[in-house]
């Protein structure tokens, strides 16, 4: 008895309520992403989404998502903050031309060659909606992945097959629903996008752009940790907006660096325990010399995509301190050194970087682990390390997914441990089942402090853990610290085997 109705038929509500007040669209130009780090032309990714058609038993395929468009693409842009991405939209065919729908004003001469080389149309960003029309209209079937896709580009591909069902069969004394849903039986073919199951899985060009983005972030961070120590040291109170101006400054000296990959999160004491915090000038807290401080951020260089969270205290923490930041730091650890059989969902994980916080009645209420693009979106799918339940797709070699457990007190301060990994196959004495098991490679490569780590509460295993860590942090940034030796002494310093740090 009851019915969904789509609120469309006197226009979009959304634009309604912009009314004459509604900005125009972004204007940055779009720019080829070096197939140095894209690793597959166009050409080849268009001709596997025509293999996944021919699989699907469909004709076209609608991309709509905007980092799947720039990954199949090949192209970059900077229409939304901290992501590289354009307004556009994409289709493939089985046959006949791929196409990408963008405001033609972006698409610069190089882009054009570059698209064109790939045998890819360039429409206009607003021809989309009648050309999936005029698919759907000509009895094409349209593959869709209905959780990313507009109700608006359904409902039109749905009418028109309708329309053309009434032209040829005579149906037009049936329900106009009955009609849109067996038009719509035979118009859609429903399933996840396969753009994002390919896009999670990195080629070796990816993951090396990856790597060498987090080099170039360790440089960055490298000095930006030195320099706040500094500062602090000598009696200086610095804002959190100012630790994120400084921060962001160093990334920006980096090569190939464009932009954060989101707001960098500065939380002192308190505003640490804000799991998605954002200072804003005026209101936010002073860090110095008895500060606990929370810093999570990220950098989009042309390479790949960073993001990385370190906690630190510039004076004396406290016992209870120390004791919740080496909970989430033995979670880190158990995480980090998994070893799992194929098919294993991050579900699966969740437990791990969670159990040393639980044994001391602690936890966290954010996911472990989220998956991340190469030179794209800090958060992509489909993977997630969480208890979110439904979520259940299994991690898979060469993907690239985040460690960050973490601990809130609320009022008091925040911790959290994040570095970058990839997904690798490993050799295991045995293989039950014949399936491969996998582990992780860590990308992320920063000192994380030991002042905050109590000895007491950890295994050998974990304190080698550390000590193998740092030594792989120096061996890998001390060589492009050599022209900065105060920098290189502070990495040193800190890379130090933990007992020496501790001074034990």
């Amino acid at each position: 008895g009851k019915a969904v109705v789509p609120l469309l038929a006197d226009g979009n509500l959304v634009d309604k309520a912009w009314g004459e007040t509604r900005p125009g669209p972004p204007t940055p130009p779009l720019r080829i992403h070096d197939i140095k780090w894209a690793g597959r032309t166009v050409q080849t990714k268009v001709d596997r989404m025509r293999n996944e058609l021919t699989t699907a038993n469909a004709d076209v395929l609608l991309v709509s998502m905007l980092d799947e468009v720039a990954w199949l693409m090949n192209v970059r842009g900077r229409d939304v903050e901290c992501n590289p991405v354009a307004l556009s939209y994409a289709l493939v065919r089985k046959e006949g031309a791929a196409a990408v729908y963008v405001d033609p004003a972006k698409v610069t001469p190089a882009v054009t060659e570059h698209l064109k080389a790939a045998g890819v149309e360039i429409r206009p960003y607003d021809a989309f909606l009648g050309d999936v029309r005029a698919e759907a209209a000509a009895g094409k079937v349209l593959c869709l992945d209905p959780a990313k896709l507009s109700f608006a580009v359904f409902q039109a591909a749905k009418e028109a097959a309708a329309a053309d069902t009434d032209a040829a069969h005579g149906n037009g004394g049936a329900p106009p629903a009955k009609r849109a849903r067996t038009a719509a039986k035979k118009t859609f073919v429903e399933l996840a996008s396969p753009v994002t199951a390919a896009k999670a899985i990195k080629n070796e060009k990816e993951l090396e752009g990856m790597r060498e983005a987090h080099l170039r972030d360790a440089v960055a961070l490298a000095q930006f940790l030195f320099g706040i120590e500094e500062q602090i040291s000598a009696g200086r109170t610095l804002t959190e907006v100012e630790v994120d101006e400084q921060l962001t400054a160093r990334r920006a000296a980096q090569v190939g660096f464009l932009e954060p990959s989101f707001p960098s999160i500065a939380g002192a004491g308190p505003n640490g325990a804000v799991i998605h915090y954002r200072a804003q000038p005026g209101t936010c807290r002073t860090v110095d010399a008895t500060t606990m401080l929370l810093l999570d951020s990220g950098g989009q260089y042309e390479c790949g995509t960073t993001d990385i969270t370190r906690t630190m205290h510039f004076g004396t923490p406290t016992a209870h301190q120390k004791r919740c930041n080496t909970r989430v730091l033995q979670g880190h650890i158990l995480l980090d050194t998994a070893i799992f059989p194929e098919g294993t969902p991050g579900l699966s994980l969740d437990t791990l970087a969670r159990l040393p916080l639980w044994q001391d009645g602690l936890n966290y209420r954010h996911g472990t682990g989220h998956g991340v693009g190469a030179a794209l979106n800090v958060h992509e799918g489909p993977l997630s390390i969480s208890s979110r339940y439904h979520i259940t797709y299994p991690l898979a070699a060469h993907m690239v997914c985040s460690n960050e457990p973490g601990y809130y007190e609320d009022g008091s301060f925040g911790v959290r441990i994040e570095n970058l990994m990839s997904i690798k196959e490993v050799d295991t004495p045995f293989r039950f089942g014949g399936v491969p098991y996998f582990g992780f490679q860590v990308l992320t490569l920063v000192p994380i402090q030991t002042k905050l780590m109590d000895l007491d509460l950890m295994t050998v295993a974990e304190i080698s853990w550390v000590d193998t860590y740092h030594t792989k942090v120096w061996d890998a940034v001390s060589p492009r610290l050599v022209d900065q030796p105060r920098v290189l002494e502070w990495l040193k310093k800190n890379t130090r085997p933990l007992k020496v740090q501790l001074g034990v």
